[in-house]
């Protein structure tokens, strides 16, 4: 929930239909970044927190990839998965 303007709470719900494809992305980024000898976790915490493509290597073309996943949807998808709901 996001307080707009006038002071009453705004809800948005992120659509669900891209997360295989939010996957596959993911998947083939970290496979990038570890064939290019990155830690990919800390790689892909690193662009998440910041959104600066440096972090990710252009290897596979995984940088241009990894912009086509929005960062909140990513976030948004991160945490009801961790949660479990």
């Amino acid at each position: 929930m996001i307080p707009n303007e006038s002071g009453k709470t705004q809800t948005f719900k992120l659509g669900r239909d891209d997360d295989s494809e939010m996957r596959g992305i993911l998947l083939t980024v970290y496979k990038a970044l570890k064939e290019k000898g990155y830690n990919p976790i800390n790689q892909l915490v690193g662009y998440i927190l910041s959104e600066d493509p440096t972090y990710i290597t252009n290897h596979k073309n995984a940088r241009t990839l990894i912009r086509k996943i929005d960062r909140d949807e990513l976030l948004n998808t991160l945490v009801a998965y961790y949660l479990n709901v």
